[in-house]
């Protein structure tokens, strides 16, 4: 990964975030700034990922890349809420 697709992805990846707690049904009760951090890191992640498959650089939009970064933000919400809501609670 070149250094500006890192930076890159972290722009994105605030982008992703939001677009991952979205996507994730019901209330998430994790605070904001971890939504863009799952965010961040899941652009990373899925950008790399991306990269590995071989998807990482078609013409025009890479529709491909942003669904798998979207689905590693779903993921990375449904865990967080659930450990925090879970850490919250006791």
């Amino acid at each position: 990964m070149e250094v500006t697709g890192f930076f890159t992805a972290i722009i994105i990846g605030l982008i992703i975030g939001a677009l991952g707690r979205l996507v994730v049904p019901g209330k998430q009760t994790i605070p904001i700034w971890l939504t863009l951090l799952i965010g961040v890191v899941a652009a990373i992640l899925g950008t790399l990922v991306a990269a590995a498959v071989g998807v990482d650089d078609t013409a025009g939009v890479d529709w491909i890349e942003l669904i798998i970064q979207v689905v590693f933000a779903a993921i990375g919400v449904v865990i967080a809420a659930g450990a925090y809501g879970r850490r919250r609670t006791h």
